[in-house]
């Protein structure tokens, strides 16, 4: 969701800036939740473990995007939090969240717009476990769209992100290509027909 990027921006005085390792850890899914965290630099993926133990990437967090509003309150936290490279994020404890929001009324309505957002892509995405792959893969590339304003990801790592093979993805963008619904340059994957791909990757 492009327009919650950087909204959080104005309020980060009020958190405790935090510098990271790649592959830190920030929160773990069914912990206690402690806070929340803002992308301020460098990346984050975001993993989920089922009820049958497969944990498997299912987002990357945009910079200028929240992550993990749903450790607020004490909450235990849906999914876990690791850094893809060396990254600037800020720490928001409850008490954070009530100042701002006391000081910046607006701030409420960015905080449940984004908790919300999250939420149903959580839902969305466990929907999503048990369907094919080419259906998961257009849901993922629309999502990178909507989140990003474009797509810029190798095959690995896409791979990864569906929780399958390389050699899986790279037929599938093959017959894409062939179709005329994608184009890919380097990193970078553009969709042609977004009304196919849209049609493909639909969450029923």
């Amino acid at each position: 969701m492009l327009e919650l990027r950087y909204t959080w921006e104005p309020f980060l005085d009020y958190g405790q800036k935090l510098e990271l390792k790649k592959n830190t850890v920030i929160y773990l899914q069914g912990e206690s939740g402690k806070g929340f965290y803002y992308l301020s630099k460098g990346g984050v993926k975001i993993l989920f473990l089922s009820d049958q133990g497969n944990e498997r990437i299912i987002n990357y967090v945009p910079v200028g995007m929240l992550l993990g509003e749903h450790g607020v309150h004490k909450e235990n936290y849906l999914t876990t939090a690791v850094t893809t490279s060396p990254s600037v994020l800020y720490y928001f404890s409850d008490e954070d969240l009530s100042k701002v929001c006391a000081d910046h009324p607006n701030a409420a309505t960015i905080f449940t717009h984004s908790l919300i957002y999250k939420f149903r892509i959580l839902a969305e995405i466990i929907s999503l476990l048990d369907s094919g792959i080419e259906h998961q893969m257009a849901y993922y590339l629309l999502k990178l769209v909507h989140e990003n304003g474009n797509i810029s990801i190798d095959q690995t790592s896409f791979a990864q992100y569906i929780g399958t093979s390389r050699i899986t993805v790279n037929k599938t963008f093959q017959k894409w290509k062939q179709q005329g619904l994608i184009e890919i340059t380097g990193r970078k994957i553009q969709i042609l027909d977004m009304k196919k791909m849209s049609e493909i990757g639909k969450v029923m």
